[in-house]
């Protein structure tokens, strides 16, 4: 006979009733998420069209167009110097001057030499012309004859000579006076009044200030397309560390004569005008070069670019909203537009630029397009008006 529990029947008689009352709720979830998910919102901007040409930015390094150590061409002592450090001089420009005292005595020296040297042709062309007169009537022999004839003409010999040394004299004392050989800057001046001084010392430098020269290294495919724009040179724009984007304008005007190896690199140079003397050489510069002519291209914002492993995509949304992952070949950076090389997405297609990481293939997306400035960059979607707070509850 079964053992009877008193007491225990009401108690389930009244907890069977609440335990069916939570199977239909747990049921309703499971029902919500066997449905289709909600589209993700997105935002998208079309894909545009226009003329664009491939630049590449790379850094260099300027130097003056011309630059020179200046060397004394004489040994000597250093007697006034006659500029002031950083001073801006023209060519030829006096700014040493060596004691000129020996070089002086060098030069009166030569021009005595040049004068006895002078006295001595005379004197032989004076017995040479008397012993052509007395050679007729042999009243002097013929060696003795030819031996006047060579006098004479050692003695003209000589005065040449004498002539010659006279000059370098005379150079020599023109050198102790140093002048800029060309115009432009200068450096500090390295040997002052009193300094004995050689051909070795560099007295000081001169760097030329009307024209820079900006070098820097590009890839192999740069030097193809700058080849390939025969005798167009392209142009090059710079831009200072203190300077907001690429102001100045030049053009390039060498290519090196072979790639570096080890690199791959060739080394370039641009030459921009500096007749303001904005640019001092050894500045650092940033440069952009124009390689391509104009031609047309698609162009869609840089961050609608997106990475599949070791490739490229772009999501397009079509008209039913479906998402579309496409792999696209990249081009040239332009003001914030990637240039998109091929047909993979034509003109017009919408590509999201927010929202990517939302996006699962197969589900609709419902996409939001932006407005576009006149490059194609999105605008910013207008901003909502800021709700007012719900007034709270007394004891909320």
């Amino acid at each position: 006979m079964p053992a009877k529990f008193p007491g225990r029947t009401p108690a389930l008689a009244v907890l069977f009733p609440v335990l069916l009352s939570f199977l239909p709720a747990c049921g309703g979830p499971a029902d919500a998420q066997g449905g289709p998910p909600p589209a993700m919102p997105v935002s998208v901007a079309p894909a545009v069209q226009r003329s664009v040409t491939d630049v590449e930015t790379f850094s260099g390094r300027l130097e003056a167009a011309e630059f020179v150590e200046l060397r004394p061409r004489v040994a000597g002592t250093i007697d006034k110097v006659h500029f002031t450090d950083g001073a801006s001089v023209a060519a030829g420009a006096l700014l040493f001057t060596i004691d000129p005292r020996p070089f002086e005595a060098e030069v009166a020296r030569a021009e005595s030499q040049l004068a006895a040297a002078k006295s001595r042709a005379e004197l032989a062309q004076t017995e040479y012309a008397r012993a052509q007169k007395l050679l007729d009537s042999r009243a002097v022999s013929r060696q003795e004859f030819d031996q006047l004839a060579a006098g004479a003409r050692t003695s003209e010999a000589d005065i040449k000579a004498a002539e010659a040394a006279l000059r370098v004299a005379r150079l020599n004392l023109a050198y102790t006076a140093v002048r800029a050989p060309i115009g432009g800057r200068l450096s500090r001046a390295n040997a002052t009044a009193g300094n004995l001084v050689n051909e070795q010392v560099v007295l000081t430098t001169i760097a030329a200030t009307n024209r820079v020269y900006a070098y820097f290294d590009g890839s192999e495919q740069t030097f193809l397309r700058v080849r390939a724009a025969g005798n167009a040179k392209p142009v090059v724009r710079l831009g200072l560390a203190n300077e907001t984007g690429y102001p100045h304008q030049g053009t390039l005007d060498f290519v090196d004569n072979r790639l570096n190896p080890q690199t791959g690199a060739i080394r370039l140079r641009a030459s921009f005008d500096n007749r303001d003397g904005r640019f001092v050489p050894g500045l650092a510069a940033r440069l952009t070069m124009t390689t391509s002519a104009p031609y047309q291209a698609t162009l869609v914002p840089e961050r609608a670019i997106g990475t599949d492993q070791n490739r490229k995509t772009v999501v397009v949304v079509g008209a039913d909203g479906q998402p579309q992952f496409r792999v696209v070949q990249l081009g040239a950076l332009q003001d914030g537009m990637r240039v998109l090389l091929g047909d993979a997405v034509k003109p017009g297609e919408n590509v999201v630029v927010e929202g990517l990481q939302r996006i699962m293939p197969g589900v609709p997306v419902q996409p939001q397009v932006l407005k576009v400035d006149d490059r194609g960059m999105p605008l910013p979607p207008p901003s909502m008006p800021p709700t007012s707070a719900a007034p709270q509850q007394p004891g909320q």
